[in-house]
């Protein structure tokens, strides 16, 4: 087949990256359509506020949070990669906001220096304007509204930074780790608060935070969390919990509730019990016990609750949406796996995470915007992929397909004339 000219083929794509009134590509970078939804006016409030600009030149709060998430949408392992990607894109970096191109010492430094507080609160104020379009409109009932739920996960350290759980082996050898403690409101299955500690700290710490809920919320969370004061704090401010009880828990059986005959048939008993807890045992938490058979997984669970009205089977669903947070956590670490640091330090270390977990907030919010079905993992591979291409990221998740065809058919007019019609649809 006879070719074209090269000047013909150069002519042709300039022709297309023009774009003219195509609505499948876009004037902006998909990365720029993503940080839309944070508010540079709010990241300079936030920049104030935490004395985050003092002796900066250039390498503003705002640049580093767009570097990092650089970071985390590339997957990027070390402040090498991340520069020479920089580099590569350096004509589109413009669009991002970005007229200056950090170097390698002082992303470094900033990293270092720049306190990791500043992009938790970036992190809060994006969830905070955008939460409402996270929710699940599946979720009718108004219970599940209002639950949260509550766990942590550990990211193993190749360098004991931070103190790793469990006693150190024989050969005196251990990973260090860090431990994001997380609650989720189960209707929008994003994080809606997160405190990290090393890894050697017990979970329990962390249940003082579910105070700052609402009176009337519902949380859920596993035995690791067994704080019988905590609970009783709970009880006092209306905040109404579901966990399992632990194996060598010690209670009192008070009264026994009759199981109506419309009941699950897994529900085996309704009782009160009676929890010891403070200094010799004096102080008293009124809890309720369920013992439900889990006939799918042949498993019985034992639930307490400080909440009396409730059905037992709703006490059961309730914990049963606990596994949300699970799902999540195996999101987050699929997606964006936290195995390579850019720094050494605790606070470099938080910054990645929550550049990650910033990263995976503003995917969930154009999967919400979608109305065509995507898996997580799918969209993020996309975004991934063409992260600096100019596409209408919206127009072509609904229709990829409509996308690619709707290109094939300006293709077709574009040839209707030509000298050249064979050469019709040779770049797709």
């Amino acid at each position: 087949m006879q070719t074209a000219p090269v000047w013909l083929l150069l002519r042709f794509d300039t022709k297309k990256l023009t774009m003219g009134k195509n609505t499948n590509f876009s004037g902006q970078p998909i990365f720029n359509q993503l940080i839309k939804f944070i508010d540079k006016t709010e990241i300079r409030k936030i920049a104030k506020a935490h004395c985050s600009e003092r002796y900066v030149k250039k390498f503003s709060t705002y640049n580093h949070l767009i570097v990092m998430l650089f970071v985390a949408f590339e997957g990027y392992h070390s402040i090498r990669e991340v520069i020479l990607g920089l580099l590569a894109n350096a004509h589109k970096l413009s669009h991002l906001g970005l007229s200056y191109l950090v170097r390698r010492s002082t992303f470094s430094e900033a990293n270092q220096r720049r306190h990791s507080e500043v992009f938790g609160a970036i992190y809060m104020s994006v969830y905070r304007n955008h939460s409402r379009f996270l929710t699940d409109s599946r979720l009718s009932d108004a219970d599940l509204k209002r639950l949260y739920v509550m766990d942590s996960t550990t990211l193993s350290l190749f360098r004991d930074i931070l103190r790793g759980v469990g006693r150190t082996p024989k050969e005196g050898k251990k990973k260090g780790g860090i431990k994001a403690h997380t609650i989720i409101k189960a209707s929008e299955n994003v994080p809606c608060l997160i405190r990290y500690s090393e890894a050697a700290k017990h979970d329990h710490m962390f249940l003082n935070e579910v105070l700052s809920l609402a009176s009337g919320s519902i949380i859920t969370f596993d035995k690791g969390y067994v704080d019988y004061a905590q609970y009783e704090a709970f009880t006092k401010k209306k905040i109404w919990y579901v966990t399992r009880l632990k194996d060598n828990a010690i209670y009192e059986a008070r009264k026994e509730f009759d199981i109506p005959d419309n009941a699950d048939s897994g529900v085996l008993k309704d009782e009160e019990i009676i929890l010891r807890y403070g200094e010799k045992k004096k102080e008293l938490h009124h809890a309720r016990r369920i013992a439900y058979w889990d006939s799918e997984n042949k498993r019985l669970f034992e639930f307490i609750t400080n909440n009396f009205e409730l059905s037992a089977e709703k006490i059961a669903l309730i914990y049963k949406k606990r596994w949300q947070i699970e799902l999540l956590f195996k999101q987050l670490k699929q997606n964006f796996p936290l195995k390579y640091f850019l720094g050494d330090n605790e606070n470099a270390i938080e910054i990645q995470i929550w550049a990650a977990m910033l990263a995976n907030l503003l995917i969930t919010l154009v999967r919400s915007r979608v109305k065509r079905s995507w898996s997580f993992s799918n969209l993020v591979s996309v975004i991934r992929q063409q992260l600096m291409n100019y596409i209408n990221v919206y127009g072509f998740l609904e229709n990829p397909e409509g996308s690619w065809r709707s290109i094939i058919n300006e293709n077709k007019l574009d040839y209707k004339n030509s000298l050249f019609p064979e050469m019709q649809g040779a770049y797709f």
